[in-house]
């Protein structure tokens, strides 16, 4: 077996992350499971999270200015995105009733990683 190359190295704390979470997704959607274990469910993806962040920050920290600032940039566009998403559907969730099965957290939080990513293409448009 040849050992993983860097980008291999670098994709493990991705699919920690993303199979502990379709695991714990799993497990949650069975019936009759003790509330106990459906905690550990919940918490399972987080220290894989955790991780994925972690490295992320670290490999943010060795990028050369420019890939810092295009990456701060990023985030300086999701960030607010995130509020005014966040904003608006606490005030709709006032107003009327909001299904919670298309609009609960469960849903929502994936809309994060697109804002940054959007934030992302824009920076980068923005330095070519």
């Amino acid at each position: 077996m040849q050992p993983l190359t860097q980008a291999g190295r670098r994709l493990v704390p991705v699919f920690l992350f993303i199979s502990t979470w379709f695991i714990a997704r799993g497990v949650l959607e069975l019936e009759g499971i003790s509330p106990a274990l459906r905690i550990v469910a919940a918490l399972l993806p987080v220290p894989p999270f955790s991780f994925m962040l972690w490295k992320i920050i670290k490999g943010v920290r060795l990028m050369d200015e420019l890939e810092q600032r295009i990456h701060l940039e990023a985030l300086a566009v999701a960030f607010p995105l995130a509020l005014i998403l966040l904003m608006t559907l606490g005030l709709l969730e006032l107003a009327t009733k909001l299904p919670p099965e298309d609009l609960s957290y469960r849903h929502v939080w994936a809309f994060l990683p697109v804002f940054y990513f959007g934030g992302l293409a824009l920076a980068r448009r923005r330095y070519q």
